[in-house]
């Protein structure tokens, strides 16, 4: 897919979000200078819009900082918001990358069920076989007959292996085999499903732990990333999942989904400034081609409207 139609997807699939920000933002200003009460009026617009106190504290401080008292146009102040979330979202988009040596790279994607967090895992593949590289999959959700099955429908779409096993089985043998297959076939990337249940922490910590060891005692370094699947259409209750995985499982990176169906878009400014953890990737559709590094300049102008 080429860049001009990831760029109209991406306008496509947060015309909710920008609607929603644009139309808070719009009838704050007229003519006015920016005083305070118009900045208290921007940082409620922000809030309602998703991004969360943190960011719009931090929005309105630095419109504060560079405009205060001058008049400002309503265009002016979307063009300012965008900048200021740009800041927000820079440091953080960093696309997933295949350094591992000696391979394969594991890649352990966890979240919660209903995440999009099998089709992601589908999609990354996708995205790495774009790149030429080898991938492999692992059913570690063997909780779900489900989650395999469609884990199958998905891997055959992407063009890759999959290693599975019996519903209720071991997922930490599971790992082991997809390990040892990835190593002696040259795998660049092992892409492991797991479990997407939350009601009992202490029993995915234990599971993750266990397929941690697993993986320790082939690699060392591996699993050399725990990817965090986020769907945007929770809001809020996304950025409370992230205090979660973090604790249960380390995460190291997130990859948010469901953009296009939410008005909520702006959960992703709120995930930057309070986490800072990398957002590899978004999902704007149900494609294979609808999840995609970011570039966040552009998204910070789609996200304020002005793009």
């Amino acid at each position: 897919m080429n860049e001009k139609s990831w760029s109209q997807r991406l306008f496509g699939g947060f015309s909710k979000t920008s609607d929603r920000l644009s139309s808070n933002l719009s009838g704050i200003v007229s003519t006015a200078k920016l005083d305070d009460a118009t900045l208290d009026d921007v940082e409620d617009a922000l809030i309602v819009s998703d991004l969360g106190p943190a960011a719009a504290a931090r929005i309105r401080a630095k419109l504060a900082e560079k405009r205060f008292g001058l008049q400002i146009t309503e265009q002016e102040l979307k063009e300012a918001v965008a900048e200021e979330i740009a800041e927000i979202l820079r440091p953080v988009a960093k696309p997933l990358e295949i350094t591992a040596f000696p391979r394969p790279q594991v890649i352990l994607v966890i979240g919660v069920n209903g995440s999009g967090k099998t089709t992601t895992i589908a999609k990354l593949a996708h995205l790495f076989t774009e790149d030429d590289y080898g991938v492999l999959l692992a059913a570690g959700d063997t909780f779900r007959a489900a989650a395999i099955a469609q884990l199958a429908t998905w891997a055959e779409r992407a063009g890759v292996d999959l290693v599975r096993g019996p519903e209720g089985g071991d997922p930490a043998s599971i790992v082991f085999d997809a390990v040892k297959q990835a190593t002696d076939t040259g795998i660049d990337a092992l892409i492991v499903d797991t479990a997407g249940r939350l009601q009992n922490k202490r029993e995915l910590m234990d599971e993750l732990e266990k397929i941690r060891r697993v993986l320790g005692r082939l690699n060392p370094e591996a699993p050399h990333d725990v990817v965090l699947v986020l769907d945007a259409t929770n809001g809020q209750n996304a950025l409370s999942q992230i205090d979660v995985f973090k604790e249960v499982a380390g995460v190291t990176g997130l990859i948010m989904t469901k953009l296009d169906g939410t008005a909520r878009g702006g959960v992703l400014v709120a995930a930057a400034e309070q986490y800072g953890l990398p957002i590899h990737a978004i999902g704007v559709g149900e494609k294979m081609e609808d999840l995609r590094p970011f570039d966040p300049d552009l998204v910070a102008r789609v996200i304020a409207g002005v793009a």
